[in-house]
């Protein structure tokens, strides 16, 4: 028998170098092209989720319209208060037990309590007065809850009294109402 090394080639196990730079660039643009492409991907879906929600957005937004309706609470109230029509008046506040009622030192609870203090305190139709609100800024909590700031007068035959009222509303079943109501009267 002869030399075996004449039958067998040399055989390289490992790859060359050159070998292995080629296929790791290759992957590593495969990657980077991947994660582009699923960049674009969300950016799109991204893109189009926010266009069909403008879209179809409705055309008066709604802290626009509850702006609206509070506003008419409290037109309606003023209007009420002008008629001498107390429990009309009190069609703006909370029938609850938890609705609130501030002035000077004394703290009222209940739509009852707020009730009787105006029957109470307004029994002549002459106390009563008329009744204007001016400088309202309703200012949306949430979109079940805003405050309001404002202004008040009542124009009697020997007085005007007037100051400023910090109201609370709260959107309920039957619409937006008075939770708490903290008004004060200006020094003359």
């Amino acid at each position: 028998m002869g030399d075996a090394t004449k039958f067998m080639k040399p055989v390289n196990v490992f790859p060359l170098v050159e070998t292995i730079r080629h296929w790791s660039d290759w992957l590593r643009q495969g990657v980077v092209v991947y994660y582009r492409s699923l960049m674009l991907q969300v950016r799109g879906i991204s893109c189009i989720f926010v266009a069909t929600t403008v879209l179809a957005a409705p055309t008066q937004t709604p802290s626009t319209s509850a702006v609206a309706q509070i506003q008419s609470v409290l037109g309606a109230q003023q209007d009420a208060w002008n008629r001498g029509d107390i429990d009309g008046f009190m069609n703006g506040y909370a029938r609850s037990a938890s609705t609130v009622f501030v002035s000077q030192d004394e703290v009222g609870r209940g739509w009852e309590t707020v009730r009787e203090r105006y029957r109470v305190k307004y029994s002549e139709r002459a106390k009563m007065g008329a009744l204007s609100f001016s400088d309202t800024e309703v200012t949306m909590l949430s979109p079940d809850a805003a405050v309001v700031l404002g202004r008040w007068r009542l124009k009697r035959a020997n007085d005007e009294p007037h100051g400023r009222f910090t109201l609370i509303f709260k959107r309920l079943p039957e619409g937006w109402r008075i939770v708490h109501d903290h008004t004060s009267a200006a020094k003359e």
